[in-house]
Order: C-alpha cells, then structure tokens, then sequence
C-alpha cells in the first residue's frame, strides 16, 4: 500500500476508535499499564498490525546500543503510539514521542491520555514530522 497522507490519517483515526472503545469501557483513573492491554486487544480485534513495547536502538557515530527505550505501540510499522494516563501531557512526553518518531524514521506519532473525560476531544494528539509533509495526500 502507498503510503500518503490519506493513509496516515486512516490509520490515526483507526487508533483512535480503539482507544475511545478502551476509554468507554473503563473511563479515566487507571494505571497506563491497564490501558496498554486492552489497546493491544483492540488493536488486535480490529485486525491491525503492530508491536508492543518495541526497544529502539540508539546509534551514535560508528557504535549502536540499548538505552532501554521501548515505545508503546508501533502500529503498522508507521505510526508511534504513546499512551499515557496522567493529568496533563507534558513537555517532556511530547519530546519523548517526537524522539521516538526521529529514530524510528516514522511521519506519524499519536498521544494518547486515558486520564480525561473525553478522549477524542481532549485525550488525543496527533504529530507529524518532515517525512509526513512531503508525502502526497492521495
């Protein structure tokens, strides 16, 4: 499949269907842990592919090690998915994401916080990168 900007947004709105069927079932207040599994789950349900807590190497100059880095969800091996469950999203979350997207040469990252009323409205962010804007929209 060609990947465009109307494939990403596709897909984001895909991720976010999982996650407002998770937030519905079970609404705010429980550990990132817990939502991570259902996620999973949905995502499963739903026939989409991804990976689960995937490590990200770090390579500098001439040398490649692990940093113990792992990213949430990497869903059809495009987009990051970050998923949260605090208060507010923070500075250091949004780099978090963009870094990940950096090194794992995706266009695409997703912020998910459960810990809201309303997670389509408020629950969700969607990031772009340089790769995202030179894709064509169809």
């Amino acid at each position: 499949m060609r990947k465009t900007k109307a494939y990403f947004k596709d897909l984001v709105y895909q991720i976010n269907g999982a996650a407002i069927e998770v937030h519905k079932a079970l609404g705010p207040g429980l550990l990132e842990s817990v939502y991570h599994r259902c996620m999973v789950y949905e995502l499963q349900k739903r026939d989409i592919a991804f990976q689960s807590e995937l490590r990200i190497p770090i390579y500098y100059k001439d040398m490649e090690f692990d940093a113990d880095l792992r990213c949430d969800l990497l869903v059809e091996k495009n987009v990051v998915v970050e998923l949260k469950s605090h208060d507010k999203i923070l500075a250091v979350h949004e780099a978090q994401l963009l870094t990940y997207m950096k090194l794992l040469q995706v266009p695409v990252g997703l912020m998910i916080n459960f810990n809201c009323s309303h997670i389509f409205s408020e629950g969700q962010k969607t990031y772009v990168n340089d790769w995202y804007r030179i894709l064509e929209d169809e």
